[in-house]
C-alpha cells in the first residue's frame, strides 16, 4: 500500500507534466493559429477565414462590415476584435478587396471608421486568383458546423505582395510587401530558368536602401528615407515618408529634435490631403542641405527596418528567404494550374463522350428499341446492348450511369434534336480539350502565359512607388546644429557650455568631442559637457572633427631633458577619447613654446627671440613652417635650436602647403566626397567652384562642400567649373514651335542660383547640352519623302554669345529628334615661345617664395639645420 508521501510526489510529477505538455500546445497553437503564415496562400488563419466567408457572401455586391464580423465567427473562434482589425489591414493593402467608406490612412495613421459604416466586396484580382473549389482541401470548422479550407489555392505570390508581421511564443515574422509588377516578372523570370531578385515596395514611398536586405532573412536591414526636396533656400517640402512611420510620427518627431537644438526650424505645416506634403521652414540662414542630412539623422526621416522571413512548412515554422518564397509559390501556381487543366480536361471528355452518346442516341432511334421492355431493367439492357458497336470509340467503359442520363432525355429535346448543330458543339469541345491537352504537355509557357495576362489585367497602376538608391552614411556630428556654446577656464583646466563666465570658444552641439592642447604638451579629445576637467593651462581649444585631414597643426617645443628646441608639424585625425597624447618626447618640464591650428594646412612664419647671455652669435631669426614636413603627432619633430629661447614671435601668416583638394561625386547617392568614389572632378582650390546643369534648362554654380545633394535624376552635367569653359545646348522653343542652338560662355557668379538659358515659353525643353568645345549633333527629320539624317557641327552655326541669348533657329523642318555625336576632332595651336625666353624663370629674392608640395625634394631636417648653421646657431 502507498503512503500519502508517494502519492504526492506522484500528483506533482502529473502536474508538471500537464504544465509542460500545456504550455508546447500552446506556442504550437499560437505559432500554426494566429501568427505566422502558411506558404501556400500566405495567409493567417484569420485572413484566409475572412476570405472565405466573404466568397460564401458574395453577390457582386458590397456588405457591412459587421456582417462579415460575424459571417467571419462561424468559422474564427476569437472574437470581434481580432477579425476587424484583420479586414481593415487586408484592406488598407489595396490588393484583395474592393472597399467603400472611411478605411482610414496608412500614410496618416487614421484609424477606419467602426464597421457598421464601411462596406467591403472581392476584387476581381481575388476572385480570378484566389478561389477555386475544384482545387481547394476542405476541413471542419472549430464547432463541426461548417466546412472551411485548409489552405486557399492562390495562383500568386499573395504573401510577398501584401507582407506580413506576427509575434508568436518564441519566434516572430516579418515579411516586407514588394511590388506587384516586379513579382509577377520575377516569377517569369523563375520559369524561364532565370535567377532573381527582389525587393520590398511600399505604399508609402520614399527612398530605401536594400543594400543589407539579405533576401529577407533575420540579420538583414533596409534603411528607408522620407523623400525630401527643396522648395526654395528658406523651405523643404517632405513628399513621401518611410514604411512604418505616419505624418503625425513624423512631425512629432522633427518638433522633437528641434527643442533638443538637434536641427533649428522655424514651423512645420502639415498640408498632406491626397498626396503627403509635410512643409518645413527653416531658420534664416541654415543651409537647406546640411538640414535635410540632420533630418535623415535625427529624425523620423529615416528609420531602419529588420526583416525576419518566416513561414509555416509542412506544419513547422520555416525561416527562408523571399526568393525562396516566390519560387514555391510559383511552382505551386504551375501545380495549380495544371490541375485546373486536368480537371478541365476531364470535364471536355465527359461532355464529349455524353454528346457522342446522346448523337448515337437519338440519330439511331435506340430510344424506339426500349417500347416493348416490360421492365426497367430490361431498358438499361436493351440501350446497354444497342451501344456495344460504338463503345470502342470511347475512351472510357461506358456504365449504368451513363443509360440513365440517356434515358432522362425529354421527348421535346430528341424531337427538336438538330445534328448540325450537335456536330458543331463536338467540334468545339474537341478543339478546347486539343487545346486543354496542349497546355498540359506545355505547362510551363501556359504559366507564363498566366502571368502575363495577369500583368496586364492588374498591372495598371501598380508600378513601384518606392525608389531604390544607395544612402551615403551622415556623420551626425557634422549637421548637428550649433546648440551650445563651448567656453574654457584656461587657468583651472575647465571646458563645457555651463562656463558661461569664461572665455567664449565658438558655437558646438552637445553631441560634439573637444580637442585641447595644453601647455605641458598633452593633446587630449573629450565629450562635451556641462564642465569638463582637462589639465589646467590651456593653450588651444575647438571642436574635433575626425579624419579631418587638412587640419595642421604647428607646433615649436622645449624638451625638458636635452633642453634642445624642436620644431614639428602635425595632423590629429583618429584618437581614443579621454586618452593623453605626449606632443614632446615626454620628459619632465617639456613644454609648448609656440602653436597654431590652421584649417587648410596654412605655413606661419614666426621669429625666434633667443636669451641674451646664450653663446649663440645671432640671437633672432625667423623659421618658415613651409619647409617642414607634416609627420604624425608622436614625431619627434626637427631641431629648431639647442640655446634655450625667450619667446617666438608670430610674424606672418603663410599659404597652404597641401594644395588643392581632390574632389569626387558618386552619381549613385548625388553626394561629393574625398573618397575616390564615383566620378573625379578634378582638384579644387578654395576659389573654385562646381558647374550643374540641369534637364529643365537651368544652370547652377555651387561650392565644393561635402554637404551638398544633387539628384542624380535631374542632372545632365556635373563638372568642375573652368571660367572659360562653353556651354553649348540645343532647346525647343515651346512659343516658335522651333528647335534653337545656343552658345555661351557662364558670366554669373552668384553661388548656389539657377538660371535658366533656354525660353521660358510654355511647352519648352533642353533636348541636348554639352560643354565639348567642337560638339557634333544629328538631326533626324521626316517629310513625304522619308526620314532624313543631317550632321551639324554646332561651332558653325552659332557663336559664343551671353547666356540670355535666344541663340540660331534650326531651319531644319519637321525636326523628329536631336542626339549628341562625338566632338569634332580640332588640335589647339601650341603657343608660339621665344627661344630667348624659353628657359628663363626670374626669380624676386626680396619676396618670400611660397614652394609648392610637389616642387620640395629635400630633407626637411637638413634644411633646419642648414639654416642654422648659416645663422651661427650649431
Amino acid at each position: 500500500m502507498e503512503t500519502p508521501q508517494e502519492d504526492a510526489l506522484q500528483e506533482q510529477i502529473a502536474v508538471a507534466g500537464m504544465y509542460e505538455n500545456w504550455f508546447l500546445e500552446y506556442a504550437s497553437y499560437v505559432i500554426l493559429e494566429r501568427a505566422v503564415p502558411t506558404i501556400e496562400d500566405g495567409l493567417k488563419p484569420v485572413q484566409r477565414r475572412i476570405l472565405h466567408a466573404l466568397n460564401e457572401m458574395d453577390d457582386g455586391r458590397f456588405n457591412k462590415v459587421a456582417n462579415v464580423i460575424g459571417q467571419t465567427m462561424q468559422y474564427h473562434p476569437h472574437g470581434d476584435a481580432s477579425i476587424s482589425e484583420a479586414i481593415v489591414n487586408l484592406g488598407q493593402k489595396d490588393l484583395v478587396f474592393d472597399l467603400q467608406g472611411n478605411w482610414g490612412d496608412i500614410r496618416t495613421g487614421d484609424s477606419a471608421a467602426a464597421a457598421r459604416y464601411i462596406e467591403v466586396r472581392l476584387s476581381k484580382f481575388a476572385n480570378d486568383v484566389v478561389f477555386n473549389p475544384d482545387t481547394t482541401q476542405w476541413q471542419m470548422s472549430y464547432d463541426g458546423r461548417k466546412r472551411e479550407p485548409v489552405t486557399l489555392p492562390v495562383k500568386f505570390p499573395l504573401l510577398l505582395a501584401q507582407g506580413v508581421e506576427g509575434i508568436a511564443v518564441g519566434l516572430a515574422t516579418k515579411i516586407l510587401p514588394h511590388n506587384f509588377v516586379e513579382l509577377i516578372e520575377a516569377s517569369i523570370d523563375i520559369l524561364k530558368g532565370k535567377e532573381v531578385e527582389i525587393y520590398p515596395d511600399f505604399l508609402t514611398g520614399g527612398y530605401a536602401d536594400v543594400t543589407n536586405y539579405n533576401d529577407g532573412l533575420r540579420g538583414g536591414r533596409i534603411r528607408c528615407r522620407a523623400r525630401i526636396e527643396e522648395f526654395d533656400k528658406k523651405t523643404l517640402i517632405i513628399k513621401d515618408i518611410p514604411f512604418g512611420t505616419t505624418t503625425t510620427s513624423l512631425i512629432e518627431s522633427i518638433i522633437k529634435a528641434n527643442d533638443a537644438g538637434k536641427i533649428k526650424i522655424k514651423k512645420v505645416i502639415d498640408n498632406t490631403a491626397k498626396d503627403v506634403e509635410i512643409q518645413v521652414q527653416l531658420t534664416p540662414g541654415t543651409s537647406p542641405d546640411v538640414t535635410i542630412d540632420a533630418l535623415y539623422a535625427f529624425t523620423d526621416c529615416e528609420i531602419s527596418v529588420s526583416p525576419n522571413a518566416c513561414v509555416i512548412i509542412a506544419d513547422k515554422p520555416h525561416f527562408i528567404g523571399v526568393s525562396e518564397i516566390l519560387k514555391t509559390c510559383t511552382q505551386q501556381t504551375v501545380r495549380l494550374l495544371q490541375r485546373e487543366l486536368e480537371i478541365r480536361r476531364d470535364e471536355l471528355l465527359e461532355r464529349l463522350l455524353f454528346s457522342s452518346l446522346e448523337k448515337i442516341f437519338i440519330e439511331n432511334r435506340i430510344y424506339r428499341q426500349i417500347e416493348e421492355c416490360e421492365t426497367f431493367e430490361l431498358v438499361i439492357s436493351t440501350v446497354d446492348t444497342a451501344l456495344d458497336p460504338y463503345k470502342p470509340q470511347f475512351y472510357r467503359e461506358i456504365v449504368q450511369d451513363d443509360i440513365l442520363r440517356l434515358l432522362e432525355i425529354r421527348i421535346k429535346r430528341i424531337s427538336k434534336y438538330d445534328g448540325f448543330k450537335a456536330d458543331e458543339l463536338m467540334k468545339r469541345l474537341e478543339d478546347e480539350l486539343a487545346e486543354t491537352e496542349d497546355n498540359l504537355a506545355n505547362i510551363i509557357r501556359y504559366s507564363i502565359d498566366y502571368f502575363k495576362d495577369l500583368l496586364k489585367k492588374y498591372g495598371k497602376g501598380r508600378e513601384r512607388k518606392t525608389e531604390i538608391r544607395n544612402f551615403n552614411t551622415i556623420s551626425a556630428t557634422v549637421v548637428a546644429a550649433a546648440n551650445q556654446k563651448l567656453y574654457v577656464n584656461r587657468e583651472d583646466g575647465f571646458i563645457g557650455y555651463n562656463l558661461k563666465k569664461d572665455e567664449y570658444v565658438m558655437d558646438c552641439s552637445d553631441i560634439d568631442d573637444v580637442i585641447i592642447f595644453r601647455r605641458d604638451g598633452i593633446c587630449k579629445v573629450v565629450k562635451i559637457g556641462d564642465k569638463v576637467f582637462v589639465g589646467k593651462d590651456i593653450i588651444y581649444v575647438s571642436v574635433f572633427k575626425k579624419n579631418d585631414d587638412r587640419k595642421v597643426y604647428d607646433t615649436v617645443y622645449f624638451d625638458g631633458k636635452s633642453g634642445v628646441s624642436y620644431v614639428k608639424r602635425f595632423k590629429v585625425t583618429a584618437v581614443t577619447r579621454d586618452r593623453d597624447y605626449d606632443l614632446t618626447q615626454g620628459n619632465p618640464k617639456s613644454k609648448i613654446l609656440h602653436f597654431t591650428a590652421n584649417d587648410n594646412g596654412e605655413a606661419e612664419t614666426i621669429q625666434i627671440n633667443l636669451t641674451a647671455n646664450c653663446s649663440a652669435r645671432v640671437k633672432q631669426f625667423d623659421f618658415n613652417f613651409a619647409g617642414l614636413l607634416i609627420k604624425g603627432r608622436d614625431s619627434m619633430g626637427n631641431v629648431l635650436t639647442k640655446f634655450p629661447i625667450r619667446k617666438v614671435v608670430f610674424k606672418s601668416a603663410g599659404a597652404s602647403t597641401l594644395g588643392g583638394v581632390d574632389i569626387y561625386y558618386d552619381e549613385t547617392i548625388g553626394r561629393l566626397n574625398r573618397d575616390e568614389h564615383g566620378r573625379y572632378l578634378g582638384n579644387f582650390e578654395a576659389k573654385d567652384h562646381i558647374l550643374v546643369v540641369y534637364n529643365d534648362g537651368t544652370y547652377e554654380l555651387t561650392n565644393f562642400e561635402l554637404t551638398n545633394r544633387y539628384e542624380p535624376k535631374d542632372i545632365l552635367i556635373l563638372v568642375k567649373f573652368i571660367p572659360q569653359g562653353i556651354i553649348s545646348g540645343v532647346y525647343f522653343d515651346g512659343g516658335s514651335k522651333t528647335y534653337f542652338v545656343k552658345r555661351f560662355r557662364v558670366e554669373t557668379t552668384t553661388i548656389d542660383k539657377k538660371f535658366l538659358f533656354i525660353s521660358d515659353e510654355k511647352g519648352s525643353k533642353l533636348s541636348v547640352v554639352s560643354i565639348d568645345n567642337y560638339p557634333r549633333i544629328e538631326v533626324v527629320s521626316k517629310d513625304e519623302k522619308g526620314t532624313h539624317k543631317e550632321e551639324i557641327n554646332v561651332d558653325e552655326i552659332a557663336e559664343i554669345r551671353g547666356w540670355k541669348a535666344q541663340g540660331t533657329k534650326i531651319t531644319i523642318p519637321k525636326v523628329q529628334t536631336i542626339k549628341l555625336l562625338a566632338p569634332k576632332v580640332v588640335e589647339e595651336p601650341a603657343d608660339e615661345v621665344n627661344e630667348s625666353e624659353a628657359n628663363v624663370v626670374e626669380i624676386d629674392l626680396s619676396k618670400p617664395k611660397l614652394i609648392a608640395p610637389e616642387e620640395i625634394h629635400f630633407d626637411a631636417t637638413s634644411a633646419v639645420l642648414e639654416q642654422g648653421e648659416q645663422l651661427g646657431l650649431f
